[in-house]
């Protein structure tokens, strides 16, 4: 074979050689030291918008939850602020106020200007007397406008009371204004005179078995009603009904309190009824006796029943 034969055979061979060595595997060999920073082009990790990735994505492809992602519009849920408390909120304040009916201590409520002085306040109301609503509901006032606050310190407000005759009458009065005044977080107890302090719970004895904070005599309620208060009563069941205008039972319903017999605790019954027409009505509260099944302890509280179905 001649030299140029030779050559012709062999060169296919070499080229194959170049082309394997080309695909071998990883090359070694120094590469220099790591970077320290990060190129100058490198892209920031907030640059994909989190808009295209879905809410299933793993926790390694989410983005910060803190960056706001410039494709997505903003949405008004997220940027409204909360709306403000009304002008009639802030420049009012509402009261508990405790009157007597039948020798017991019964709440009620009043929305009044507001003041830093709500102690003096609350007495001024109780000794103003029960709207003619409430009046006509039985409910009355002991406490007259001799009484005030001589001094609060260390959550003991100290009081003039003039004196009663009648030892039954003048625990009451003091039930009324110890009741009231304890509903602030600045009075504890309160001291009568030279007494020694009191609380609430040294005229727990006056409640009556039931007690009906909401709703309040003379309201306008709407259906579905909640109707609240606290309760002593046999297995602590409350039960509510709604009568119309011409007495007629229109809703009833019953609940549970948080505490059973022998001791008080919170109830919320949620009734609702259907009436064509706005008017007057009853929502009664009261306990089935455990003898002979009547409704006794039964707490009547006067309404405007609104249109409902």
């Amino acid at each position: 074979m001649n030299r140029r034969s030779v050559a012709r055979a062999i060169a296919p061979v070499l080229v194959a050689a170049l082309l394997m060595s080309g695909c071998g595997g990883p090359r070694s060999g120094a590469l220099g030291p790591a970077p320290t920073t990060a190129p100058s082009s490198a892209a920031p990790s907030s640059a994909a918008p989190s808009s295209a990735t879905p809410s299933s994505a793993t926790p390694a492809e989410r983005p910060d939850p803190t960056s706001t992602p410039p494709s997505d519009p903003p949405r008004a849920a997220a940027t409204t602020p909360p709306a403000p408390a009304s002008t009639t909120n802030r420049d009012t304040v509402t009261i508990e106020l405790w009157f007597v009916r039948a020798g017991q201590l019964v709440p009620t409520r009043r929305a009044r200007p507001a003041t830093v002085a709500t102690s003096r306040l609350a007495l001024t109301e109780l000794a103003a007397g029960p709207t003619p609503a409430e009046a006509a509901t039985g409910l009355t006032t002991l406490v007259s406008a001799g009484v005030e606050v001589t001094r609060i310190t260390d959550g003991l407000a100290t009081l003039r009371v003039p004196p009663a005759d009648d030892p039954a009458q003048r625990r009451l009065r003091e039930a009324q204004v110890v009741w009231t005044l304890t509903q602030f977080p600045t009075v504890r107890q309160v001291r009568v005179d030279d007494d020694a302090p009191v609380d609430r719970t040294d005229y727990a004895d006056l409640l009556p078995p039931i007690v009906v904070t909401g709703p309040l005599p003379d309201d306008r309620v709407v259906t579905p009603l909640t109707v609240t208060g606290t309760a002593d009563v046999f297995e602590a069941t409350v039960s509510v009904r709604v009568l119309d205008a011409a007495g007629r039972e229109v809703a009833t319903g019953f609940g549970t309190a948080s505490c059973g017999s022998g001791c008080r605790g919170g109830y919320r019954v949620v009734v609702g009824w259907r009436t064509a027409r706005e008017q007057k009505g009853t929502v009664e509260v009261y306990e089935v006796s455990a003898r002979d099944g009547t409704r006794i302890n039964t707490m009547a509280v006067p309404v405007t029943l609104a249109p409902g179905g």
